[in-house]
């Protein structure tokens, strides 16, 4: 006879426990332990293990492994394929995660119209789209909206896992795509679909599916409030690829970018923008970044570097006085901690008094930088609005701050220059470069200001 037993579950990492707890000891979140029901089944001698997921292993040497043609599947969406490193991977498992409305979605029936046309063995690669979040009705409207009716996509609404495998076996994929993984459920486990033993089992079958069946599989997965992909962190250990579509969902711009990719590299980024007939690639995002207009104080632009392509961001900032003890500090696409800290450097090195005054900063378009190389320009957009002196126009500003005032060198200043001289600048403010590397940007048509100090910086941007 099975026995029953219960455990509390945390949903946000997946601690385990025997008993309720308020406060989840792993991750430090309040309210997040869930009681899930297990029973445990006696395996005798005479039984025999399941055949859904069986298939046939062996041991082979690596030099007699061959590759075959369709080792990638390339989407056609240059931006989707620079992200995956060329393509989707023959067998692999793969994560698109994202706040709920941002247009995961929308991606992945865009792509399944492009793969559906890839032609292997004479036949159009087959598509099984696992849509357990809406009705085949209302991914049709989605699809003819955005001209999405190839013949070779199969949709269903199942949400059982176990069904789902039996479909497979009838359709055969190529491709499947599981819309969402918080959606579908396993019905050998009693807690309810979304629950941390929920999806890691489910993301479990589906792994030992891609794996033993070489059928390409993408799970969507939501995120939460604070950013973080719902459910466990453990789904991030068991997938390939783990792609974060992120941006403002009221807004049109749409970063795709990969943090984890065994197949490639993980500094790349996608960038899109949410048309009416669905996700559009934009090939020279900092065009759409950039606002020209009459330079205004606290506004500055800076060079930053997302795997081998060069993004131009505006930083704005603005600062004002404060009747309350304690100021504000608000960082919107940048790190807050790295906010505090180019404040305190700002007070101690320039003597410039921001104790009584909050301070807003926010990156136009709604996009997250996550590299240093803006540390120079946020200075100094703080600083022009304290002073209410606008920077120079068409000025780019790039470099690093230490906590001794003083501006360090960033990687790839040559071709930060380069980009800001196509999109119109005239002039640039950059840490002090080696001989080698002033021989490399003196034919940059540019007036460069070379400086090692913040306050050489403050000079050579403001105007006044």
């Amino acid at each position: 006879m099975a026995k029953v037993k219960s455990k509390w579950v945390c949903q946000n990492c997946g601690y385990e426990t025997a008993s309720y707890l308020g406060r989840c000891p792993e991750c430090a979140q309040f309210g997040t332990f869930i009681e899930e029901i297990t029973t445990n089944v006696k395996i005798s001698e005479n039984s025999k293990p399941s055949n859904l997921l069986s298939g046939e292993t062996k041991i082979s040497k690596i030099k007699d492994i061959e590759l075959d043609e369709k080792i990638r599947f390339k989407t056609n969406i240059e931006e989707l394929d620079r992200v995956l490193g060329g393509g989707f991977v023959q067998g692999s498992l793969s994560l698109l995660a994202g706040d709920p409305g941002i247009g995961k979605s929308t991606l992945v029936l865009q792509t399944t119209k492009n793969i559906c046309e890839i032609e292997y063995n004479n036949e159009n690669l087959k598509v099984l789209y696992i849509c357990a979040e809406e009705s085949p009705h209302q991914v049709k409207l989605r699809a003819k909206r955005l001209e999405v009716e190839p013949d070779s996509l199969y949709l269903t609404n199942q949400t059982c896992i176990d069904e789902v495998i039996n479909q497979i076996d009838i359709i055969k994929p190529d491709f499947l795509i599981v819309d969402s993984i918080q959606s579908v459920f396993c019905s050998s486990i009693a807690s309810g679909a979304g629950s941390v033993s929920q999806i890691r089992e489910c993301t479990n079958v589906l792994m030992r599916i891609a794996k033993q069946r070489n059928i390409t599989t993408v799970i969507i997965g939501h995120v939460t409030k604070e950013g973080n992909i719902a459910g466990p962190k453990v789904l991030e250990h068991m997938v390939d690829c783990v792609i974060n579509f992120e941006g403002d969902k009221y807004k049109q711009f749409r970063i795709l970018r990969c943090i984890k990719n065994r197949f490639g590299t993980i500094s790349e980024v996608g960038v899109f923008k949410m048309e009416d007939e669905g996700l559009v690639e934009i090939n020279t995002p900092s065009q759409m970044f950039l606002d020209f207009k009459e330079p205004a104080p606290g506004s500055a632009i800076v060079a930053t570097l997302e795997g081998s392509r060069i993004l131009l961001h505006e930083i704005q900032a603005l600062v004002g006085s404060t009747n309350y003890a304690n100021p504000r500090r608000v960082a919107v696409g940048l790190e807050y901690n790295r906010l505090l800290q180019v404040i305190a450097i700002i007070e101690k090195k320039i003597g410039l008094n921001l104790s009584k005054q909050d301070v807003y900063v926010n990156v136009v378009g709604g996009i997250d930088i996550i590299e240093p190389s803006y540390d120079l320009a946020l200075a100094l957009s703080i600083i022009s609005s304290v002073r209410d002196i606008p920077i120079t126009q068409d000025t780019i500003i790039i470099g690093e701050l230490g906590l001794l005032g003083e501006v360090r060198y960033v990687d790839n200043i040559e071709r930060r220059l380069s980009e800001a001289y196509k999109l119109g600048f005239k002039r640039a403010i950059i840490p002090q470069v080696s001989e080698k590397i002033n021989s490399k940007i003196k034919n940059i048509d540019l007036e460069i200001v070379q400086v090692s100090k913040v306050s050489q910086a403050i000079k050579g941007a403001l105007q006044g």
